[in-house]
């Protein structure tokens, strides 16, 4: 944590920040880890590249005695990651391209990225903006976003601010209520959304003081970041349910990860647990993006079709998440599941449903003729 993030800290975060302190927070805390010599020297060779953390809580979750863990491949450096693809990217959605001025990405019209932190309570190997948050590495502070906040409230066509970073719920409740206030002051946004892993990695950081530093005037939504059923856990439950009492939307985005999640079963398991169990609704399975050192993490688009087709056959439409690819040029995320219309003659289509079978579809829509009919003399 950088020292003006510390100034911020309350007695209410020590217990978080016990858990954040008893896990990996440096490359000479994997020598903890029951990893042979050989995965030791590999993972810190990784790490030295890129940062990790990972707190007591989610450190708990993995198997040691399994080699290819779903949590442990998330977050114990690999050395595949310092093997680059060509065509992988610095900064694989374009936020520096859009981002008109410090710490703020505005590339769709009613909505912006702020950044109010580069850090994070868990370093996530796959990160797309990994990049960034070993290069920046820059805390918060009011003085550094007050160009962003300014920005804001000369578009008045911007209705919804999205933190993002880094992690922002690893800023203090008091450094969080600050950002919250100065949003809600600006009258026309309308939505306070917030893009997290802490729900799943570091659940004790949701608190009372948490919820009441984000309450106020805006609508708030967040949007946790679970990849795998065993993230689901009683600690993950409780925090979801406090976030849920508070009147917060909860929504989930997951990575599509190649060895962690990328079966039917796997994901089928976590959408139910997800919306079953914790009350928050699978939004979106992203496609990998192009992050630097992850081609032995992501499938291919027609794997992920598959899977997408698969699951909405086996699952509600509330359990279903979108398959979604996120454009590395800055134009957002499109839908890429499969296809289910056929072809068009004219106001006839061909549709094939979910058991496979294509059917006709007649469109039935008033003409031009029949609006005139209707018309009074």
């Amino acid at each position: 944590m950088a020292d003006d993030e510390r100034a911020h800290e309350t007695r209410d975060d020590a217990a978080w920040q016990d858990d954040v302190r008893q896990g990996v927070r440096y490359v000479r805390d994997l020598d903890h880890l029951p990893l042979s010599p050989a995965e030791r020297a590999a993972a810190q060779a990784a790490a030295a590249n890129h940062k990790v953390r990972i707190p007591k809580a989610y450190l708990d979750l993995i198997d040691w005695n399994d080699p290819q863990d779903p949590i442990r491949a998330q977050v114990i450096p690999s050395p595949l990651e310092l093997v680059e693809a060509e065509g992988e990217l610095d900064d694989p959605i374009a936020d520096h391209e859009f981002s008109p001025v410090p710490r703020l990405t505005h590339r769709h019209a009613d909505r912006v990225l702020l950044f109010p932190t580069y850090q994070c309570a868990v370093y996530c190997r796959f990160c797309f903006r990994k990049e960034s948050l070993t290069s920046i590495g820059r805390g918060y502070s009011q003085g550094a976003l007050e160009p962003a906040f300014a920005y804001i409230e000369a578009h008045p066509e911007i209705r919804e601010v999205i933190l993002t970073g880094g992690d922002p719920l690893s800023l203090p409740d008091k450094a969080l209520a600050e950002i919250r206030a100065r949003i809600e002051a600006i009258a026309h946004v309308r939505l306070l959304r917030i893009h997290t892993r802490v729900p799943v990695a570091l659940p004790s950081r949701v608190t009372a003081g948490l919820v009441e530093a984000l309450q106020g005037r805006l609508m708030v939504t967040v949007v946790t970041h679970f990849n795998h059923a065993r993230e689901i856990t009683e600690a993950t439950e409780a925090a979801c349910r406090t976030m849920r009492q508070a009147g917060f939307v909860l929504l989930n985005q997951s990575v599509l990860l190649k060895g962690v999640n990328d079966t039917v079963e796997e994901l089928e398991e976590l959408c139910r647990g997800l919306m079953y169990r914790l009350g928050v609704k699978p939004y979106y399975l992203h496609h990998g993006d192009l992050a630097r050192g992850m081609a032995h993490r992501r499938t291919t688009i027609a794997e992920g079709q598959a899977l997408a087709a698969a699951l909405r056959q086996r699952l509600s439409g509330i359990c279903n998440p979108v398959y979604v690819l996120d454009l590395p040029d800055g134009g957002g995320k499109v839908p890429i599941g499969p296809c289910h219309v056929e072809a068009r003659d004219g106001e006839s289509w061909r549709i094939r449903g979910q058991d496979g079978v294509v059917r006709v579809y007649a469109e039935v829509v008033e003409s031009s003729r029949d609006r005139g009919a209707h018309r009074c003399s």
